[in-house]
């Protein structure tokens, strides 16, 4: 049959696209590819700038004139409630957001330190800042706890908020922080935080209280106190006797450090057998231990000493 007019040959109109037809062609897919390529680079490198592990590699920050506790000094912890202002110890441990500083300031004129106490680890709803934190900071529930969430601690926005945290305790005048939920990394927070993480947050923590002149407890951890204890000025820590991890935590007691424990378990609060029990042990090791409330609003308490 007859070719008709303008009709190519297949083999012809290949020919004709080897030229520079073909190479813009291909020159576009070329181009093409490399865009999606460099868009795909950095849609990762925003996503890296917004959360970043703090390195645990950072020496503590010890040269400073903050308030040290020393060994067996004797605390009140009151979260909840009116504070009671009239026990005659040396530490009382309140709250950073629901104590005012005039409160903190009459405690001290009465010849008391004041420890500070905020969640570091957790997001708390009713707090007057946790409208900063966004959603991708928060994870799972605390168990136990309504209305509370573990962070990310990998977060920048998260380093932001508990530093702001630290200059309110600063403004109020505490003489140093109790920062809580400093082991999410060993509990179900919704994140795959590693002890990596962990050790680099809680290092970032302690030393930004040093540069503020705060004295700064470590709470819990236990795993994690031989690699903290040198960042740390004291620890506060909850049934280490019910649980049977007391040892863990003579690292402090051997460089000369507070350790503030409380108990909650009942057998301690009804039977004072078991209670000076437990206070011959406690008194032995050298800790602060105290047997309260879990709710820690001052309906009992039982000291030691």
């Amino acid at each position: 049959m007859a070719a008709e007019a303008g009709y190519r040959p297949p083999l012809k109109l290949f020919l004709s696209l080897r030229g520079v037809t073909m190479w813009k062609i291909f020159s576009t897919i070329l181009l093409l590819s490399l865009l999606i390529s460099c868009g795909s680079g950095s849609s990762s490198n925003s996503s890296d700038s917004s959360s970043s592990a703090p390195t645990p590699d950072v020496p503590p920050i010890t040269a400073g004139n903050w308030y040290q506790p020393s060994v067996l000094a004797t605390w009140q912890w009151q979260l909840q409630g009116a504070v009671n202002t009239s026990y005659n110890v040396d530490i009382y441990d309140i709250d950073l957001f629901d104590s005012s500083a005039a409160l903190i300031q009459q405690l001290q004129q009465s010849g008391k330190k004041v420890i500070c106490y905020f969640s570091a680890g957790s997001y708390e709803e009713w707090r007057s800042d946790a409208d900063l934190f966004s959603a991708d900071d928060l994870g799972n529930p605390l168990d136990g706890w309504a209305g509370e969430r573990w962070l990310d601690i990998r977060s920048d926005n998260v380093h932001t908020i508990m530093k702001n945290r630290l200059d309110l305790a600063v403004q109020k005048g505490c003489d140093g922080v109790e920062p809580d939920n400093m082991d999410g990394y060993s509990n179900s927070s919704g994140f795959a935080l590693t002890a990596t993480d962990q050790l680099g947050f809680n290092r970032l923590i302690a030393n930004e209280a040093h540069l503020r002149s705060l004295s700064i407890g470590l709470k819990n951890d236990l795993d994690q106190i031989s690699e903290l204890v040198d960042y740390y000025d004291f620890a506060v820590n909850e049934q280490c006797f019910e649980y049977q991890e007391c040892d863990l935590l003579d690292p402090f007691i051997d460089n000369g450090k507070a350790v503030l424990n409380a108990e909650y378990e009942q057998k301690y609060v009804n039977d004072v057998n078991e209670r000076d029990a437990l206070c011959g042990d406690s008194i032995n090791r050298q800790f602060s231990t105290l047997f309260l409330p879990l709710d820690l609003d001052d309906s009992f308490r039982f000291s030691c000493f």
